[in-house]
């Protein structure tokens, strides 16, 4: 049997990460190692004090590391250094496997010899708003799919549609494309994904691979996290300036307002048009953010250490 490995950064865990933790080692699939690129170890020994993990949990494996040492490419590929496995599951802290299959379902699509990746469906969990748990159905549906080049001129940027919040990898392909990206300050899956299917492979969807992670963020939140996703295409125009993603931002804010409409959750749309509207703005800066003065970029950006 192969192995596989999981790979964690984690800032500040919390109980959430607990249980994943929990439930990904009576997966279905055995689990070689699951490695923690942690980033400020007082956090982390702070919500393991007391308890008996190292016991429990032989497969283990923490690094830490500086808040100024992280970085979401190149953390990432040291955590990829530090595993043999055939096969590598890139997670964040706060996705909590849906069942013990996720990672069964999640390595199937990787049994053919051109797909280089495969992300898992998102679900939006029960405390979530109408709005979030749309959107998490927008970019998540229940139907698998394995997207190349073909993909491009129908699906545009969706073709490079990707996700590390649970997403494994083929470990030899992931070694011949060069890894992730090795200074990003975002999007470090999107542009792995775009490298592959430039170079030929294919992208999986697989939707019976689930985990529950959203996130109800606020206007400010979703301004920074827009900002910085703009500046990460304003970075990669190698990318995305032949697929701008304008459109389906639109298309998804749309549908959500509809949605709201016909759900009798009608009190919701002035929020989620103002909530877009930080988005866009944000997203808008991000993209210019060349023109703003250093200080005020670090402002507006969530990743205030990546400028440092």
């Amino acid at each position: 049997m192969k192995k596989v490995d999981i790979i964690i950064p984690a800032y500040k865990p919390d109980q959430k990460f607990l249980t994943m933790i929990e439930r990904l080692e009576r997966q279905s699939v055995p689990v070689n190692r699951i490695i923690v690129m942690n980033t400020e170890q007082k956090y982390f020994d702070r919500l393991f004090y007391g308890t008996s993990y190292r016991n429990d949990y032989h497969n283990i494996v923490v690094k830490h590391l500086s808040k100024r040492e992280f970085d979401h490419g190149k953390t990432r590929n040291k955590g990829v250094q530090c595993s043999d496995a055939d096969y590598f599951v890139m997670m964040t802290q706060d996705a909590v496997p849906a069942d013990d299959d996720l990672l069964k379902e999640l390595l199937k699509p990787l049994e053919a010899e051109n797909v280089a990746a495969s992300y898992a469906r998102q679900l939006a969990g029960e405390e979530s708003s109408e709005a979030e748990k749309y959107t998490r159905g927008f970019n998540y549906p229940d139907q698998s799919a394995v997207k190349t080049a073909a993909d491009l001129e129908k699906l545009g940027i969706k073709t490079f549609f990707f996700s590390n919040v649970c997403a494994a990898y083929n470990r030899k392909i992931f070694d011949v494309l060069g890894g992730f990206v090795k200074h990003t300050i975002f999007n470090e899956d999107m542009l792995y994904a775009a490298k592959a299917i430039e170079k030929g492979y294919g992208i999986a969807y697989a939707a019976d691979a689930k985990v529950y992670h959203s996130h109800d963020y606020s206007c400010a939140e979703q301004f920074h996290r827009n900002f910085d996703l703009g500046v990460s295409q304003a970075q990669h125009p190698e990318v995305f300036q032949a697929y701008p993603s304008e459109s389906e931002g639109m298309r998804l804010v749309k549908q959500t307002v509809r949605h709201l409409w016909n759900s009798h959750a009608r009190s919701r749309i002035p929020y989620v048009l103002l909530q877009s509207a930080f988005k866009y703005i944000g997203y808008t800066f991000g993209k210019h953010y060349r023109m703003f003065p250093g200080r005020m970029v670090v402002a507006m950006s969530s990743n205030k250490d990546y400028w440092k």
